[in-house]
């Protein structure tokens, strides 16, 4: 399974001349979270332990689930005609956790995979700390294409806007590097046909944590009125999740 992982892969962007609605961002988004659970979370983990039920040894049922992100990756590279750094991760990733587990045959190295990629997602957002623009403020402009003018105004011309995506991807990057740490432990700590189970709801926790306080910030600090001036709010969502979508 693949755990929450950010991408500034866009969503649907509005046709020439139009501007998309609050609501249309916020549904476009939504439906590609939905397609990022359902691949890196819900089909892996059902496929999984269908396989197990129908007698496979764990390293096999473990390879075959964790096959759909790496496709859902190079899906949306295709799609898009953009392959990100995170997705490059993820497939390195995962071929490499297939060929380490097959040589050392022990099915804790590939549940241990996805706490390596949790923590290369989280170490990248950190990393993007130096670059002229954050990398949850790169991925906010994916995800709402209809506001791009207006959030590299505020950019530009807000400090505070600014220090509030720097704390974005300050709270993203040292999540997903303790939800690593979680990931690892259970690889190596728990039952191995328990882990992938688990998984999911780590998956699910982190998200919600992660997310919770984000929009809790966007609207304590006013973020969320300094994007959506006119009303009609939608509140954007965080950056973990429409992972590789």
């Amino acid at each position: 399974m693949t755990p929450p992982t950010p991408s500034e892969q866009p969503t649907t962007a509005p046709a020439d001349g139009e501007s998309a609605t609050p609501q249309a961002e916020a549904s476009s988004a939504g439906r590609g979270l939905a397609v990022t659970i359902a691949f890196d979370v819900v089909i892996p983990t059902s496929l999984y332990y269908v396989l197990r039920g129908a007698g496979l040894s764990e390293i096999p049922s473990l390879l075959l689930s964790g096959a759909a992100p790496a496709v859902h990756t190079l899906h949306s590279a295709v799609r898009h005609r953009k392959l990100d750094a995170i997705g490059v991760f993820v497939i390195a990733l995962l071929i490499g956790g297939t060929a380490a587990s097959l040589i050392t045959a022990n099915p804790r190295v590939v549940l241990a995979r996805s706490g390596l990629v949790t923590a290369c997602a989280g170490i990248w957002l950190l990393v993007t700390l130096a670059t002229a623009q954050p990398f949850t403020f790169r991925a906010l402009k994916s995800l709402l294409p209809g506001r791009t003018a207006l959030l590299d105004r505020l950019w530009e011309t807000d400090p505070g806007f600014r220090r509030v995506w720097h704390g974005m991807t300050w709270l993203w990057g040292l999540g997903l590097m303790a939800d690593a740490l979680v990931r690892v432990f259970m690889a190596f700590a728990l039952p191995v046909d328990a882990v992938p189970a688990l998984d999911g709801v780590l998956y699910a926790a982190t998200w919600l944590v992660l997310q919770v306080i984000t929009q809790i910030t966007l609207f304590r600090t006013g973020t969320l009125a300094k994007m959506f001036p006119h009303g009609g709010r939608a509140a954007p969502p965080g950056v973990a999740g429409p992972e590789n979508s």
